[in-house]
């Protein structure tokens, strides 16, 4: 007779308890994660803990609270200080501080949606010592959860080029959880290779050049200002744009208008990273849409013929603002900062290089050809309604416009190659009859 106990038994239960339907269909527990950004005197980081498992650990009442964050948020920073700590390798302690928690919601791959505390921390280590090689202590939520994980990762470090600005990017240093032999929680060293200016620099110029790729607004507002660029302006009653000027005309005045927005925008670039000039970012926001639906208002009609340096360089000043905003929160020592300053301008400079060397040579094509007015028209129409949705929802208005106009950067490519198809077939069919046809 088998017995409960023996071998046959645990493996029969173990497969019974495998083919339950709700343990089939259970959702994974989802995990604590802290990301760690080094600076050369301090760690910063941000720890994300999961209500459902926060609850667990502390019996408090959590889950379906609407007031937990104002309930629990003190407790909750007196106990993260008492679960968190780090040393040098020599044992000197760190000084700890922890932040305002914040309550988001947030997924986690095969966990479903759930909510949790997102808490600021930062970890100062005695002077003189390094912030790359440390050993860390934290067993909040695993001192009573011992199922539960914490998933420790480098999220950014400027001399090893880690940026980050994607959010997807981090590197693992590693995974906290009880030893189920002996019950404790073990120790992680995190010990980080040395980096180099040389490697920081690099990282910080295609972090340039990432803004601008990704940045679906800056890319929109630099198009609509070389839409007209290879056209003249008619002024009097009606003014309006009318045929092509011709192509060095359009290169001078692609070059004055690029130089005026580069020189607008380093120089808030500068200002904002050091916070000689500190602006909230949301109304900074609101002006990168405005800037956006003035240019493409022009490009309808021109509205600042003869002014489009003053125009583009006043707009630059507002995007720079935006771009210091990426420098000023990694923190940087001032010779880091001085070469950040470096390589972020390069980056975006040459980036800016490659999309009017892949865009203008087709619109001075398409601009000879009588395709170009209704190409005109309706890329400022579509720069219109994206700046109006944008400005909405910088205002706090969401609208579909807006969601809309965050996707325009997916047909990019599509539309530069229909852009291409349409100036090689416009010309080849319209240029010559133009040709023949006109007066002697």
């Amino acid at each position: 007779m088998t017995l409960p106990g023996t071998p046959l038994f645990t493996w029969l239960l173990a497969l019974l308890l495998a083919l339950l339907p709700g343990r089939v269909s259970a959702h994974p527990m989802p995990t604590t994660t802290l990301q760690l950004d080094l600076h050369p005197t301090s760690v910063t980081a941000e720890l994300a803990l999961p209500l459902n498992e926060l609850q667990l650990a502390t019996r408090w009442n959590l889950l379906g609270n609407p007031s937990a964050l104002e309930q629990y948020g003190s407790q909750l920073r007196a106990y993260l200080l008492g679960h968190l700590a780090a040393t040098t390798p020599s044992g000197q302690a760190w000084t700890v501080s922890v932040g305002e928690p914040t309550l988001t919601q947030a997924e986690q791959t095969m966990t479903g949606p759930y909510q949790e505390f997102v808490v600021p921390v930062q970890l100062t280590p005695p002077a003189g010592a390094s912030t790359r090689t440390f050993t860390l202590k934290y067993d909040a939520i695993v001192h009573q959860v011992a199922t539960h994980n914490i998933l420790v990762s480098l999220r950014r470090d400027w001399e090893r080029g880690l940026n980050n600005e994607g959010g997807n990017e981090n590197v693992e240093v590693g995974v906290i959880r009880t030893d189920t032999r002996t019950g404790l929680v073990p120790l992680l060293p995190v010990n980080q290779e040395q980096g180099s200016a040389w490697r920081g620099f690099v990282g910080i110029f295609k972090l340039g050049v990432r803004h601008i790729a990704e940045g679906t607004d800056h890319l929109l507002f630099l198009l609509t200002l070389l839409l007209p660029a290879p056209l003249l302006a008619v002024m009097g009653r009606r003014p309006h744009w009318e045929g092509f000027g011709d192509t060095r005309r359009s290169l001078l005045n692609i070059v004055k208008i690029t130089t005026a927005f580069t020189v607008g925008h380093s120089l808030t670039l500068l200002l904002g990273t050091l916070r000689i000039v500190n602006v909230p970012d949301q109304p900074i926001e609101a002006l990168i849409a405005v800037s956006i639906l003035v240019s493409a208002v022009h490009a309808l009609r021109p509205i600042f013929p003869g002014r489009e340096l003053v125009v583009a360089g006043g707009f630059g000043l507002i995007h720079g603002l935006a771009f210091s905003y990426t420098l000023a929160e990694l923190n940087l020592s001032p010779w880091q900062t001085a070469l950040s300053l470096l390589g972020f301008n390069l980056g975006i400079e040459a980036m800016q290089l490659v999309v009017i060397a892949v865009t203008m040579p087709w619109l001075i094509l398409l601009a000879q050809t009588k395709l170009y007015p209704p190409v005109r028209v309706t890329g400022a129409s579509l720069a219109v309604l994206a700046s109006l949705g944008w400005l909405g929802q910088r205002l706090g208005v969401e609208n579909p416009l807006g969601t809309l106009a965050d996707n325009l950067g997916l047909v990019g490519p599509w539309a530069l190659l229909a852009l291409a198809a349409l100036a090689v077939v416009g010309f080849v069919l319209t240029r010559p009859r133009n040709t023949q046809t006109s007066p002697s």
